[in-house]
């Protein structure tokens, strides 16, 4: 099936290619992108009419815990700094069960993809008895609504009563980590181009997994060719932990475990000094620039200029929705333009940095060259947003409006060239369902914690 998407209103490539109003997809994949008034090569099977939509690469989002959505704007945890936030809420975690995370994948899943977003990640390390097959779980979800994913093996192995953050009964040991990580990746982790499911492997932090699991971590990942994440650099409080429990700052920690190369991104990437961006960016590391997230938390910014002129791939990832409590990429990609903008000035960061670091700079933190542009030979992963609303009304330039006039759903949605978004539904799913079964579980969640 070949089909032809025409008379957009505007189409944003994600590169310095021509204007286009129209694309031509087959077999999951991009053939042609068409200059206004050229028509296809060849014979299409169908046409579709794309008259009034602006069309942009499908959203990546590089850094997530989709069981966070079950704790939005929880009262224990509000008002406090990231670590103060983190001990209000992993008792509350540590009631996961099977079914929330089932519950709260698909929401998270079906928020994000609504907002634009064809591929993302998810950073799932808190496992139980009750949750050990989570990721499981999740890649079901996710080959259920036919969406991109690169979900991660997350960890922790430090508990409180040896000097971690996190309470000793929501942590594992090394071998049982390293032994699910390996039998996640040889179960469920695709490569090459087109893959729609990906395990990377993700140890949570510096003050929660200890050193020997971050360096058998990177040797595992190495083995299988798959990517490391972790988070870093996200609060001055990390920086007095690695110095008083390691005798280093964090990027001099990462460097001592293997873990300073190309197949490793980072969330957040805050408190840097000069000298270790341009370590990071020689090294080629990647970091999800998560905003929302930051703001919320008081964590800082994300010095995404200095960092990409060292060498840096810069992404953007909603984050928890406990630190975020949305988990809308396009509303992301606003406020990484607005806050970006505050800390460098107005004419410094344009409305196509925000919308690049969405798209081909997500696909590049995930090494993933098939994915964030649209061009001939990449994945048929396209949104489409309808500028018909109020917040539109009187814009000049339908780029620009996107972002600054705050787009926040989709019309379409294509993941490797089939509809995942119609309409601004999706097709088959019960949304009231889903949202009663995800807000019981919520709720039993909260119950448990009183």
């Amino acid at each position: 099936m070949r089909t032809w998407i025409r008379n957009a209103l505007a189409i944003w490539t994600g590169d310095e290619s021509p204007a286009a109003d129209g694309i031509v997809i087959a077999g999951g994949e991009i053939e042609e992108v068409l200059a206004p008034g050229i028509v296809p090569s060849g014979t299409v099977d169908t046409e579709f009419d794309a008259s009034g939509l602006v069309i942009t690469p499908g959203l990546v989002n590089c850094h997530h815990h989709f069981y966070q959505t079950l704790t939005r704007a929880f009262p224990a945890a509000l008002d406090k700094e990231l670590f103060p936030w983190l001990v209000s809420l992993y008792p509350v975690w540590a009631g996961l069960q099977a079914d929330d995370i089932a519950a709260s994948t698909e929401l998270a899943l079906v928020e994000l993809m609504l907002s634009g977003c064809t591929t993302t990640t998810d950073h799932h390390y808190l496992f139980t008895d009750a949750i050990a097959d989570a990721i499981d779980v999740q890649v079901a979800v996710a080959k259920q609504l036919g969406v991109r994913v690169v979900l991660t093996r997350g960890s922790m192995s430090v508990g409180k009563s040896h000097g971690g953050l996190p309470p000793d009964h929501v942590v594992q040991d090394a071998n049982t980590i390293l032994e699910d990580s390996e039998r996640l990746i040889l179960r469920h982790h695709e490569a090459g181009k087109g893959a729609l499911t990906q395990i990377a492997l993700a140890p949570c932090s510096p003050f929660s997994v200890s050193p020997q699991l971050m360096r058998d971590t990177a040797a595992l990942a190495r083995k299988h060719n798959v990517l490391l994440h972790t988070h870093l650099g996200e609060t001055e409080d990390e920086n007095d932990y690695c110095e008083k429990h390691f005798g280093q700052r964090p990027v001099d920690f990462l460097a001592d475990l293997d873990w300073l190369a190309d197949d490793v991104w980072l969330a957040h990437g805050i408190h840097f000094t000069d000298e270790e961006v341009l370590r990071l960016g020689a090294a080629g590391v990647g970091i999800s620039h998560c905003p929302h997230s930051n703001m919320l938390l008081s964590s800082g910014v994300c010095r995404t200029r200095e960092l990409e002129a060292a060498g840096v791939s810069i992404g953007l990832g909603v984050d928890g929705s406990a630190s975020n409590d949305s988990s809308n990429l396009m509303q992301e990609v606003r406020q990484a333009f607005l806050l970006q903008r505050m800390h460098y000035g107005a004419d410094k960061i344009s409305h196509h940095d925000a919308l690049r670091w969405a798209t081909r700079g997500g696909a590049q933190v995930l090494h993933r060259p098939d994915l964030g542009t649209i061009a001939p030979g990449q994945c048929a992963d396209l949104a489409m947003f309808d500028l018909d609303e109020l917040r539109f009304s009187g814009s000049g330039d339908p780029v620009a409006a996107l972002v600054l006039c705050g787009a926040h759903r989709v019309r379409h949605l294509l993941i490797n060239g089939e509809w995942r978004v119609r309409n601004g539904a999706i097709p088959g799913l019960d949304l009231a369902k889903l949202q009663s079964r995800h807000r019981a579980a919520a709720a039993r969640l909260a119950a448990a914690h009183k």
